[in-house]
């Protein structure tokens, strides 16, 4: 079968290839699955740089998320059919013509839903949903997050509202917050602009912050606490800047602030079955009722692999970037 593989960590364009390599055998308990579409995260690209919190051993195949149809089915495998539709969100190696998973972490999907969203249902939107759940918040509450017009922040935004939660989102340039609305994302500020501090105050009329989410690091990371209510909880889920959250030890003394951090791939790995299986439920539903959109910017075939992280990476993208074999 063909194969996305690298030797060596660097960066994605110039170490990614494919290659043949041995059709995988389905252990027991495992499938073998024909992949159909498997999007770009930036935990994939990292995994590739070696930066992330797992590393692989080299040569490495990459890629963690795909829809795909099941293809063999390993020993003592029951609940799952040969040509059945599935999808897993945290699989490593996926970016390959077939890969094996454990036959518990696939998810069939219904037959109405695309292709497209499908390929994109677990990763992102599940941390997202998954992020909510765990801050606990009630309706009417409100929270923040900055890089509002990324992949996680356009879901965290969608999937709130859908459960009366208000959020504020903190982009960078006017063109975001423009780029949001036409996506039905509202209550988007530009940190750009002077007195942005003023115009979060506008928009949540005075309520407290309760929460913040912060993907960025560096000084946005003070910029976020600035917003929250005394006893507020900032959220570490990202660093798109800095690896170092830049915070005022007044701010955690005197206003009591908590800073967490968040790993999706733990905290849905550690999570009780049965809310598991309630949160993909919402999902499948929001979803399906068009309250939570999964844009797609483009499909690439893997032996434009390089073309496709260029994408990816591509500033003011809109959607994932999905790969195809």
């Amino acid at each position: 079968m063909r194969a996305i593989v690298h030797h060596s960590f660097a960066e994605p364009e110039s170490v990614l290839t494919v290659e043949e390599r041995p059709l995988p055998e389905p252990g027991a308990g495992h499938v073998r699955v024909k992949t159909i579409l498997s999007p770009i995260h930036n935990h994939d690209l990292w995994t590739v740089r070696g930066t992330y919190g797992f590393v692989p051993d080299l040569p490495a195949q990459a890629g963690t998320e795909a829809v795909g149809t099941v293809d063999a089915l390993g020993h003592g495998v029951k609940g799952l059919e040969v040509g059945q539709r599935v999808v897993s969100g945290g699989t490593f190696g996926v970016w390959a013509e077939y890969f094996t998973a454990k036959a518990s972490g696939l998810i069939p999907v219904p037959e109405e839903l695309p292709d497209e969203a499908a390929a994109q249902l677990v990763a992102m939107p599940l941390s997202a949903l998954s992020l909510l759940h765990s801050l606990g918040l009630d309706e009417g509450q409100w929270m923040a997050q900055n890089a509002a017009n990324g992949a996680v922040g356009r879901l965290v935004a969608q999937l709130a509202a859908a459960r009366g939660i208000g959020v504020v989102g903190l982009v960078r340039r006017q063109e975001a917050v423009d780029q949001l609305h036409e996506q039905g994302i509202t209550n988007v500020v530009s940190t750009g602009d002077d007195g942005w501090q003023d115009r979060v105050a506008t928009v949540t009329g005075g309520a407290p912050i309760v929460a913040g989410v912060d993907s960025v690091g560096g000084a946005a990371a003070s910029d976020m606490i600035s917003l929250l209510a005394e006893k507020g909880t900032l959220i570490a889920f990202g660093a798109m800047d800095s690896a170092a959250l830049e915070i005022s030890s007044g701010d955690l003394i005197f206003r009591q602030i908590t800073v967490k951090g968040f790993w999706g791939s733990v905290v849905n790995r550690e999570m009780d079955a049965a809310t598991r299986a309630d949160l993909f439920a919402e999902l499948l539903a929001r979803v399906s009722s068009g309250k939570l959109t999964l844009p797609v910017a483009a499909v690439y075939s893997f032996d434009d692999v390089r073309e496709a992280v260029a994408a990816s990476l591509a500033p003011g993208r809109v959607g994932k970037v999905l790969l195809k074999p």
